[in-house]
């Protein structure tokens, strides 16, 4: 009997060295634990490749003319057609605010209106007379002192033509050719009034304008040549709206040394506007 009952302590005995073990062993719910070897994720593919890039193709070159830009001989003379842009465009229409007028406040009930007077003796200011202008040359601007009218070119690709001359006034039109002639009529401090081709006027800043000689071709198709004279070799055909830059006219010549784009050459002055007759330009 007695050996029984120590066999039953021995048993007990085991059992909670047993559940001691294992309470040393496995954590309670909520411990931090280092991680065991071999239980990392395993690392990330490596990226994608970059698509590869195409490389640019060059655009054959285009085929140049000869120095001069005349055409070669048996060829026909190439045909220059005006800038597909325009001489001017009409400019987006503005974001006006809306402006409304305040409404007058009613009269309080009972409120008595003050009527503000002078007093009898006040003395009366009077004002001189305002002092007498020099007589002005209409044949003159009123700043330079220059001849009125008088011709001028665009000095860039955009250029506003405005209502009047000032910054407050809107754009009517926005000129966006270069060396496009027009004709000074009036100067008001750093603003010109101005007339295009089509006989559209408006003010333009000072800065916009050039004296360099520009010209625009008229009517018909005009024709490019070698030389001033009528048999001489055709260097191109000039379309209605082609603008150039006038390099020099005699004041009797009728042909006169034109650049238009890449050509050079001689045309007559009755198919230009921008130049006066009897003008003498570059001499």
């Amino acid at each position: 009997m007695g050996r029984l009952r120590l066999a039953g302590v021995c048993v007990v005995v085991l059992a909670v060295a047993g559940l001691d073990a294992r309470a040393q062993t496995t954590p309670p719910q909520g411990t931090l634990q280092a991680p065991k070897p071999g239980s990392h994720p395993a690392a990330p593919a490596a990226p994608p490749k970059a698509a590869p890039i195409t490389p640019v193709q060059r655009v054959a070159p285009v085929a140049e003319s000869s120095a001069l830009g005349h055409s070669a001989p048996g060829k026909p003379p190439p045909v220059v057609p005006p800038a597909k842009n325009g001489h001017a465009q009409k400019p987006p229409p503005a974001k006006h605010s809306v402006v409304t007028k305040p409404v007058a406040a009613a009269a309080a009930v009972g409120a008595t209106a003050v009527v503000l007077s002078k007093p009898a003796d006040a003395p009366v200011a009077t004002t001189p007379p305002p002092p007498e202008k020099p007589p002005v040359d209409p044949n003159k601007g009123s700043v330079t002192g220059q001849p009125i009218p008088r011709w001028a070119a665009l000095r860039s690709d955009e250029v506003n033509l405005r209502k009047g001359p000032g910054q407050r006034y809107p754009i009517e039109w926005v000129y966006r050719r270069r060396d496009l002639p027009v004709q000074i009529e009036r100067e008001f401090e750093v603003w010109r009034l101005v007339a295009d081709q089509d006989g559209v006027k408006g003010w333009v800043h000072s800065a916009t304008l050039t004296g360099r000689r520009g010209f625009v071709v008229k009517g018909g198709d005009a024709t490019l040549r070698a030389r001033a004279r009528d048999d001489a070799d055709p260097v191109a055909i000039l379309k209605p709206g082609v603008v150039g830059h006038i390099n020099s006219c005699a004041a009797t010549a009728e042909w006169c040394d034109v650049g238009a784009g890449s050509y050079h050459g001689w045309i007559k002055r009755s198919a230009m506007w921008g130049i006066s007759a009897g003008e003498a330009v570059g001499s």
